[in-house]
């Protein structure tokens, strides 16, 4: 017995907008497409984020409750560097790129089109 990988899946208003903003803007690849496109599976490089257009009006976990979907990125200039990329393409920014004042890390914040936290981060202590 042996698990391959997870995913992790999150309901969406609108998988065509954000299939965009995931392969477009944060530049992850699709890995698959199941129900007719209106579930999609993301790979990073390292893991694999799902999102599902289900339809039937139920709420999206956004502002206060909104899960954060981290992307870890090889060095602080890597961040610097999504930050710049994302910015770019017009995301709704949270935090520039800063360290972190509680956590290890340097990273940045926007808002995926749903309202989803997106932080571009890298660990700075291992």
């Amino acid at each position: 017995m042996s698990i391959e990988s997870s995913v992790i899946f999150f309901p969406c208003g609108d998988i065509e907008r954000t299939a965009a903003f995931y392969t477009k803007v944060c530049g992850l690849t699709l890995a698959q497409s199941q129900g007719g496109g209106k579930s999609l599976i993301f790979d990073s490089g390292y893991g694999y984020i799902g999102f599902v257009e289900y339809g039937d009006g139920r709420p999206l976990p956004t502002g206060a409750l909104s899960p954060c979907i981290s992307f870890n990125c090889r060095d602080e200039a890597d961040v610097d560097a999504h930050y710049e990329m994302v910015r770019a393409a017009g995301a709704k920014l949270i935090a520039p790129p800063a360290r972190h004042p509680r956590f290890p890390v340097y990273s940045c914040f926007f808002e995926d089109p749903d309202g989803y936290k997106i932080e571009f981060q890298k660990i700075l202590e291992v």
